[in-house]
């Protein structure tokens, strides 16, 4: 028979509160198509993005923009990338559409990025680009100079800006980082879960992993959802 103060003890145990298991956020990037917002919503993503990039096989117009987000439910992030951007493109797109983040993935300095997200009144990311030489230290370094940040997206770096496919090396990433990054680069169904375990990031984004094979901005429905249910599974164990 257990003592009274075994009974206390335990019944005290089970009011204690437990920690919640981590929930990686998901950002699903490139969409081009209302069918593919809706979708995103529907598997639980945490945030949309709208490339704003002319370059860019996944970039939307101002007015398609308009259209993709009519329909976006409260905490749903909506986030803007943009390249090298002017402060008349930036106006443009955040007083026509309803963004909640800017993302900034092309050269911009700190001092940039503030003026620019000064101009939409928005807070920002900046995706930083992890080449095969860089090192643990350049990130932390990149980190401090890019403090007034919302958070910092790591990407590979590849010919271009971003949406290549690739995956670079995580274990470059400081554990101090990951706690605030959005891990990119080349993710998809199949590496999510083991980039999870490994880096633990606070958050995921991915584009070209989502994508008809050979159709760089066509999203696919089956992979989207595939993504999600990998992160999600990744949570739970």
């Amino acid at each position: 028979m257990k003592s009274t103060e075994t009974l206390a003890v335990e019944a005290d145990a089970g009011t204690q509160p437990h920690a919640a298991p981590h929930r990686t956020r998901i950002k699903l990037c490139g969409l081009s198509k209302p069918e593919d917002v809706s979708l995103a919503i529907d598997l639980g993503a945490d945030a949309i993005g709208l490339v704003f990039y002319p370059p860019s096989p996944r970039s939307v117009s101002v007015a398609q923009a308009v259209e993709l987000v009519h329909d976006v439910p409260p905490f749903v992030s909506v986030v803007g990338l943009f390249v090298n951007a002017t402060q008349d493109w930036i106006r443009e797109v955040a007083s026509n559409v309803g963004l909640t983040l800017l993302q900034f993935h092309g050269d911009e300095t700190a001092e940039q990025c503030e003026s620019l997200a000064g101009v939409a009144g928005l807070p920002w990311l900046r995706a930083l680009r992890v080449a095969a030489d860089t090192q643990p230290a350049d990130l932390v370094k990149s980190a401090l100079n890019y403090s007034a940040a919302s958070g910092l997206l790591l990407d590979t770096h590849v010919e271009g800006y971003g949406g290549g496919g690739k995956v670079f090396d995580w274990s470059l990433i400081p554990a101090e980082l990951a706690r605030r990054a959005v891990l990119s680069g080349g993710l998809n169904a199949q590496n999510v879960s083991d980039a999870i375990h490994r880096v633990r990031p606070y958050a995921v984004d991915v584009s070209s992993g989502i994508e008809v094979p050979g159709a760089r901005g066509v999203k696919d429905h089956a992979r989207m959802a595939a993504f999600v249910r990998a992160v999600r599974a990744a949570d739970a164990e």
